[in-house]
C-alpha cells in the first residue's frame, strides 16, 4: 500500500511549509490513528498566494484556449495514471471504502477533461448595428482569481468541479481544501503542476478556516467565490462576498427526498435506494435522505430496505469487502446519536442500526427509522450519515407538498413506472436535480445546483464556465 504523502502548501509553483509553523493533525477516520500533518499557511502565506495568482491570471487569461485546453486533459490523463495512489490517499483520510474512491477519482478525470474541452467553446457575438458602419461585439473574458472552498466529503470530485471550470475559462486559483482531507486535494494540484500548469495559476492552502476565506475575500483582486459546504457558512460568505461585489457560486447542504410509488417493484426500488443511501455513509449533499413511502407498500418496503440495509459489511475501506466506511469525524457520531434518540423520543421505531459500531473508528451502523414525524429533526435538518427515516403518504398532490416544505431543494428523488407520475412529481418537486429512478443525478455534462436555500449557481454541464466569465460589449465604427 502507498504510504500517505507528505502535506505542503503550493504557493507560486513551489511546495512548502506554512510560514508561521502551524499545522494540525490528519486522523485516519477508520483507525483513529495520525497519518501526518497539514500545514497551516499564514497571512503572509496567503498574501503571497494572492499576488501568485495575480501574476498568473496575466499568464493564463492571455494562453490561447485550445493550449488551456491541452493542459487541462493532460492534467486528466495523469489522474487517471495515478488512480490507484489517489484513491488510496482518499480512503485512508476520508474512509469510504477504496471502490468508491476509485470511481471519485476517475469521476474528477472526466470532470477536468469535459472543462478541458469546453476551454475551446468559449464563443463571443457579433450583433448588427442601428445604423450603417458600427457594429457590436460581445466578447467573453476571464473574471480574474477565485477563490474554491472545497469540502471532504468528495475532496477530488469538489475540487475538480471548481478548478476544472475556473482554469479553462483563463482564470487563476487559489483554493482552500479541506484539513481532514488534504492529500485528495493536493494530488490533484500535484497533476496540475505536473502538466505544464504555469506557476502562480493554481495556488493550494489550508489553514483555520474562517480565518483563511476572511483575509482572502478581504482582497479586492479577488472576483470570484466558490464554495460547497453548509447552509450557514455559505450565507456568512456570500455576506462577505457581497461587501465587494465578488461573484459566487454556492453549493450549500440538502436534504433529498424520496417518493416511493406503489407501482414499483419493491426489491428492485429498495437494492437501488439502499446503495445511494448509504454510499459514503450518507454523507452526501444529494443523498436521498427522506424517505416517503405509498401506504399500500410501506410495510413490504421498509422491510425490504431494513434487511438490505442490515447486510451492509462495515468496515475499514482500505478492506475490500468493506461497502460501508467511518464517518469522518467523531462529531458525526455525537450527530447521529442526537437524530436516533430524538426520533426515538418522538415515536419513531428504530428498525435498523441506530448506534455506534465498536469503540475504534468512527463507525456507526446503517440505520432506518421507521415512521418518523414529519416534525423530528432527522427529518428536517440534514442528517448527512447513514440514517434513513421512512414515513407514509398516500397521493401525489399531498407528498409533493411535505417533500418541498423544507428552505433546502438541491436534489429528490422517485421511483415509479408509471410515466405520468414520473412527469408529474418531476415537475412538482422544488429541486435543483431531480433523478427518477436513478439516484446517479451528476454528470459531467449536465448542470449540478439547487433552489431555495441549498444555493445558486451552476457547476457541471457545458454552462459551468459561465459564472468564471466577463461579459464585454464592444461598440465599434470606423472614423
Amino acid at each position: 500500500m502507498a504510504a500517505y504523502p507528505k502535506l505542503k502548501l503550493l504557493i507560486n509553483g513551489t511546495w512548502r511549509k506554512g510560514s508561521g509553523g502551524a499545522s494540525e493533525p490528519v486522523l485516519n477516520p477508520a483507525t483513529e490513528e495520525p497519518l501526518g500533518e497539514v500545514p497551516h499557511a499564514s497571512t503572509a502565506d496567503l498574501d503571497e498566494a494572492l499576488a501568485a495568482a495575480g501574476h498568473g491570471f496575466a499568464v493564463w487569461r492571455t494562453t490561447p484556449p485550445h493550449e488551456r485546453s491541452r493542459i487541462i486533459c493532460a492534467v486528466a490523463a495523469l489522474v487517471r495514471e495515478r488512480l490507484e495512489e489517489i484513491a488510496t490517499a482518499l480512503t485512508l483520510e476520508n474512509g469510504k471504502p477504496i471502490a468508491e474512491a476509485r470511481k471519485e477519482v476517475a469521476g474528477s478525470a472526466d470532470i477536468l477533461e469535459f472543462a478541458g474541452e469546453q476551454a475551446k467553446r468559449v464563443f463571443g457575438d457579433i450583433v448588427p448595428g442601428r445604423v450603417p458602419g458600427v457594429r457590436h461585439l460581445v466578447q467573453k473574458e476571464p473574471v480574474g482569481i477565485t477563490l474554491s472552498f472545497t469540502p471532504w466529503n468528495f475532496p477530488i470530485n469538489t475540487f475538480a468541479r471548481k478548478i476544472g471550470p475556473a482554469l479553462a475559462a483563463g482564470c487563476s486559483v487559489v483554493a482552500k481544501a479541506a484539513e481532514e482531507t488534504p492529500a485528495s486535494a493536493s494530488a490533484m494540484a500535484k497533476a496540475l503542476d505536473d502538466a505544464g500548469l504555469p506557476a502562480g495559476v493554481l495556488n493550494l492552502v489550508f489553514g483555520v478556516p474562517a480565518e483563511v476565506s476572511s483575509h482572502l475575500m478581504a482582497s479586492p483582486a479577488v472576483r470570484k467565490i466558490s464554495f460547497t459546504g453548509s447552509v450557514p457558512v455559505g450565507k456568512h460568505l456570500a455576506g462577505l462576498a457581497a461587501q465587494r461585489m465578488q461573484r459566487t457560486t454556492m453549493e450549500l447542504g440538502g436534504h433529498s427526498p424520496v417518493v416511493v410509488f406503489d407501482d414499483v417493484d419493491v426489491a428492485k426500488a429498495a437494492d437501488l435506494l439502499v446503495a445511494g443511501k448509504y454510499r459514503n455513509a450518507g454523507q452526501v449533499c444529494i443523498s436521498p435522505t427522506r424517505f416517503y413511502v405509498q401506504e399500500r407498500i410501506y410495510e413490504d418496503f421498509v422491510g425490504a430496505f431494513v434487511e438490505r440495509a442490515q447486510k451492509i459489511v462495515v468496515g475499514d475501506g482500505m478492506d475490500p469487502a468493506s461497502q460501508m466506511g467511518p464517518l469522518a469525524n467523531d462529531r458525526r457520531l455525537d450527530a447521529m446519536t442526537g437524530f436516533v434518540d430524538d426520533a426515538a423520543s418522538r415515536g419513531a421505531t428504530i428498525a435498523a442500526g441506530g448506534e455506534r459500531i465498536g469503540n475504534r473508528g468512527y463507525f456507526f451502523a446503517p440505520t432506518v427509522i421507521k415512521d418518523a414525524p414529519d416534525d423530528c429533526r432527522v427529518m428536517t435538518e440534514e442528517p448527512f450519515g447513514p440514517l434513513a427515516p421512512m414515513t407514509r403518504f398516500s397521493g401525489i398532490d399531498e407528498v409533493a407538498g411535505r417533500a418541498n416544505a423544507l428552505e433546502v431543494g438541491l436534489a429528490a428523488y422517485a421511483v415509479t413506472r408509471s410515466l405520468d407520475r414520473a412527469t408529474r412529481i418531476s415537475d412538482a418537486l422544488d429541486a435543483g436535480m431531480v433523478g427518477i429512478n436513478t439516484v446517479a443525478v451528476a454528470s459531467p455534462e449536465a448542470p449540478f445546483s439547487g433552489v431555495k436555500e441549498s444555493g445558486y449557481g451552476i457547476e457541471g454541464g457545458p454552462d459551468s464556465l459561465e459564472p468564471f466569465l466577463a461579459t464585454k460589449a464592444v461598440a465599434q465604427t470606423s472614423l
